[in-house]
């Protein structure tokens, strides 16, 4: 999130620029790593610095959603929520803000669903959850709002050529809206222990016992991602069909679709100098140089205090790593 990708704001400068035209700086809550309180601080200097999270650890997304949700509501408990990634490319905004006031319009005429937003799809993807539109809602400033008739996980080459030929088909953006309540109300239902520890930490908030709560209450919640915990459990969840522009680029190959290619093949954001190197992702920080000689095939990153180098063809298992960094007592790594 701290890198420069597309143009000259990191990913999680844009992040914030695209919503903070609609909520202001003090509607703007970042839910982050502790270890990145500080540097998201210094990138975002017009938030409140009560308004950066820091979380002991990772509890995947349904844990820092619940969290924030309940901040949200003891500022306003009939507030509404924007859930967005640092890692997503969106352009032009305008049209982002057009879909969440299409989000909006829905939630004024059903408080009680959550609404999520669907990817017309480029191309027959695997690396994507899917959402099946149902019927539509609804239509506003030319935005299409549909009931949301199923969710499915990543799938298989052959039937995601399906879910391109069938049209009903949308990538899950992981980007929602949805009436504070509302989610608050299906976390209780569906995920109780989890709600009710996000509720004592919210309730400790800004007290001497903050740090002491937040530790003990998140580090037990069992990890699980707010599609899996909430949403594919849900009576009431609407599709926006999204008008704009949209990559995930939470993976290194994303640089694929951002960067221009050498003319070797290789990928590279920052500095380089590679002697026999071809189809490499190549990625440095600051006057660092990374060389590389005699190499093909693989993905190199440096950042001030951790050099990774991984198999282009296996990049999935930099999940695995992650978490052996944790069980082996080097979190602050990850």
């Amino acid at each position: 999130q701290f890198l420069h990708l597309h143009g000259e704001r990191t990913l999680l400068q844009q992040a914030c620029d695209r919503i903070v035209d609609l909520v202001g700086n003090d509607g703007v809550m970042i839910v982050t790593n502790k270890a990145h309180v500080t540097r998201t601080a210094e990138q975002l200097p017009k938030l409140p610095a009560s308004n950066i999270v820091g979380e002991p650890m990772g509890r995947d997304t349904a844990a820092c959603i619940a969290l924030a949700a309940e901040l949200v509501k003891r500022k306003d408990p009939n507030g509404r929520m924007v859930v967005l990634a640092a890692d997503h490319l969106i352009e032009p905004t305008e049209r982002f803000h057009a879909a969440v006031k299409a989000a909006e319009a829905h939630l004024d005429s059903e408080p009680d669903a959550l609404v999520t937003f669907g990817i017309p799809p480029l191309y027959a993807a695997t690396g994507y959850g899917y959402l099946r539109r149902g019927d539509q809602a609804g239509e506003t400033g030319g935005v299409r709002v549909y009931h949301l008739r199923s969710f499915h996980e990543k799938p298989s080459q052959t039937v995601a050529d399906q879910f391109l030929e069938s049209g009903e088909y949308f990538w899950n953006s992981g980007i929602f809206v949805w009436e504070v309540g509302t989610i608050l109300s299906q976390l209780d239902q569906h995920v109780p222990k989890l709600r009710a520890a996000a509720s004592r930490i919210a309730d400790a908030w800004g007290t001497p016992k903050q740090a002491e709560v937040f530790e003990a209450e998140y580090g037990p919640i069992e990890k699980k991602s707010i599609d899996y915990a909430v949403m594919e459990k849900a009576p009431k969840v609407a599709m926006v069909e999204t008008p704009f522009r949209w990559d995930d680029v939470g993976s290194w190959l994303a640089l694929e679709r951002t960067q221009k290619r050498t003319p070797e093949g290789n990928f590279v954001l920052g500095q380089h100098l590679g002697l026999a190197t071809s189809d490499c992702v190549v990625v440095g920080e600051g006057k660092h140089l990374v060389a590389t000689i005699g190499v093909s095939n693989l993905i190199v990153v440096h950042t001030p205090d951790v050099t990774l180098v991984a198999r282009r063809d296996d990049e999935q298992a930099v999940k695995t790593l992650q978490q052996m960094l944790v069980d082996r007592g080097y979190g602050d790594f990850v």
